[in-house]
């Protein structure tokens, strides 16, 4: 595997977004320290936003900040917090307006997913999961989008899963989360419509992140099944039989984050081969 700090997108093919239609806009990114989260801080970079990178771990933000700035040349701003957290939330988004200029693209993208059978669950992993999953991209909205109505204008996207769109066995907490995350995008998406804020959901299906990682060393650990079973057995959920990749997704959020995507609000979008229709 590459080093988290590697540029995301260099296998990704000719004919992606290209110039810098955002230009003077300012991306805020939560959990963007590697995965999804990066390679959507690298697209949004490329297309020519000032950048945010909201994460809990300082050394890995500012080694993606670094690699950022090298490759591109926008702005970087780092913040350390953990999205759960309602007045580190606040200092941070308030720092980051005062580095980049008022937010206008939010990207809820930090999350975590964790497994147990329902009947053995305890309240703790139930906790979590809502608490990262949902009250995150709560408390990450309501920072950011009084700047965006006076504006007028900004872009809400909520990196939600194809597990807010159907069930998975094994993850009803994280399952429970996801969901609400899709119904919180569709009730705000309604209030901000005639406000020049749009609020979509993008819905990964399982895609080569630390995370997906971690359900297969899970898989390994508990059947004794190899590392090659466990990763085909998650990527034949999606029906083109391969795990959907980290640009890809980033790909999804940058189009949503375009200002010719001003009619696409409400939305929540499956990146995963079909899987959900």
């Amino acid at each position: 595997m590459a080093p988290d700090t590697a540029p995301i997108s260099s296998t990704a093919p000719e004919g992606r977004l290209q110039g810098t239609p955002l230009a003077g806009q300012h991306a805020l990114i939560t959990g963007a320290t590697r995965g999804i989260g990066a390679a959507i801080a690298e697209t949004l970079g490329a297309l020519g936003a000032n950048l945010t990178l909201i994460g809990r771990d300082r050394t890995l933000l500012d080694q993606r900040a670094g690699h950022i700035v090298g490759e591109l040349g926008v702005s970087v701003h780092v913040e350390t917090a953990d999205v759960s957290d309602a007045d580190a939330i606040g200092r941070a988004f308030e720092a980051a307006a005062a580095a980049n200029g008022p937010i206008t693209i939010l990207v809820n993208n930090a999350g975590s997913g964790k497994s147990a059978p329902f009947h053995k669950m305890e309240r703790e992993l139930w906790d979590s999961m809502i608490a990262v999953n949902l009250t995150g991209t709560f408390i990450c909205t309501q920072a950011a989008l009084p700047a965006m109505l006076a504006a007028g204008q900004g872009r809400i996207i909520n990196i939600a899963s194809t597990a807010g769109l159907k069930g998975y066995g094994y993850v009803s907490a994280y399952c429970a989360a996801k969901h609400a995350v899709v119904g919180l995008t569709r009730s705000l998406a309604l209030e901000t419509a005639k406000k020049g804020v749009t609020v979509n959901a993008v819905c990964p299906g399982y895609t080569e992140t630390d995370l997906v990682r971690e359900t297969i060393d899970n898989i390994v650990a508990k059947t004794g099944r190899s590392v090659a079973d466990a990763t085909a057995e998650l990527a034949a959920s999606n029906p083109q039989g391969r795990l959907v990749q980290p640009w890809e997704v980033a790909e999804a959020v940058a189009w949503l984050a375009l200002p010719s995507s001003a009619s696409i609000t409400g939305q929540a979008i499956p990146v995963a081969g079909g899987e959900v229709m």
